[in-house]
């Protein structure tokens, strides 16, 4: 919102810079991150976010930080510990669902088949795809419950159910298996 405001008052278009953080600073966020141990991958989310941050302060009314490399170093860190955070809570899910996986014990040949197609199905998928079909459906928790054990918005939750169902769906159509 302030840099709509300050281009209507100087009636300037691209001359205004956009970017809050200049370069020296997005050096610094990125080896904050980077020594936090947030992958290279990730690193240009991160900046964003620590981008995002910024704009979103100045947006809301308050003023901008004293010192912003400061600030934006302090965001990144507590960013890079968002990220570890994730990360162990994406383990202990993957193990509670190892542990899921092997306390099921296939009754018949029929169902031993279709065991090791859904197993071997569910292993293709992405993480987070097989991380909400097995909490769906293995753990039966509901949307609600998925959405606030990881911390995500329930339409994501829902709109990951419906890209796993559909592709392990697939993958057991391809193999024959229903």
């Amino acid at each position: 919102m302030a840099l709509l405001r300050r281009r209507a008052r100087r009636g300037q278009g691209d001359d205004v810079r956009d970017d809050p953080l200049d370069a020296a600073q997005e050096r610094r966020v990125r080896a904050v991150l980077a020594l936090g141990g947030v992958p290279q991958a990730d690193l240009p989310d991160g900046v964003q976010q620590v981008r995002l941050r910024l704009l979103e302060r100045t947006a809301s009314g308050r003023e901008a930080p004293r010192d912003v490399s400061a600030w934006a170093a302090v965001v990144a860190s507590n960013l890079a510990m968002d990220w570890h955070r994730a990360r162990r809570r994406q383990d202990r899910l993957g193990e509670r669902l190892a542990a899921l996986r092997q306390t099921e014990h296939p009754r018949d040949e029929d169902t031993s088949v279709l065991s090791l197609a859904v197993a071997q199905g569910l292993d293709e998928l992405p993480d987070a795809q097989r991380q909400v079909l097995v909490l769906r459906f293995y753990a039966d928790l509901p949307v609600r419950g998925i959405a606030e054990e990881l911390g995500i918005p329930e339409g994501t939750v829902k709109s990951r159910l419906h890209t796993a169902v559909r592709a392990l769906r697939a993958r057991l159509h391809e193999d024959e298996v229903v």
